[in-house]
């Protein structure tokens, strides 16, 4: 199932880092949200990736963007990752059922059991404005986010 920009996003509930959990309903009429998969906590190309994300924290925020990772990690891993990182954004678990959330989005690799590398920014009323996705093993770049960010 591949999204369409202007669709409704996908709604889901998942447990965050602090065992919280966090719905993306939470953030309707509220705040932006922007939804990042990626593979596996703690390998080399996510953690640069998010480590990037949280030194450029300050972009979303002025965007009024909430920011949500997203691995098929459990609460327990996404917590060491997230203390180990000094991540301040939630750093949500799709462990059970294994990749549920990577499946509505369209981005669960079945082979590999794993989420691909794939971004959605999605609006205060719920709606999909901006969506990239790249190859596995390639990362994303910061300028994606800030054109995305734009489209707000």
């Amino acid at each position: 199932m591949s999204l369409i920009i202007g669709e409704t996003a996908p709604e889901f509930a998942l447990v965050n880092q602090f065992g919280e959990t966090v719905s993306l309903s939470d953030f309707r009429g509220k705040r932006n949200v922007v939804v990042v998969f990626y593979p596996l906590s703690f390998s080399g190309i996510c953690t640069g990736e998010l480590c990037e994300l949280r030194d450029n924290f300050a972009a979303f925020d002025d965007a009024n963007v909430e920011l949500l990772a997203i691995s098929v990690d459990s609460k327990f891993v996404q917590k060491q990752f997230a203390e180990h990182e000094g991540y301040k954004f939630s750093v949500l678990a799709d462990f059970w059922p294994h990749g549920a959330v990577a499946r509505a989005y369209g981005v669960f690799i079945e082979e590999a059991g794993i989420s691909n590398r794939a971004t959605f920014v999605i609006n205060k009323e719920g709606e999909l404005v901006a969506k990239f996705v790249t190859a596995p093993g390639q990362a994303r770049n910061l300028d994606e986010y800030r054109r995305a960010l734009a489209s707000l």
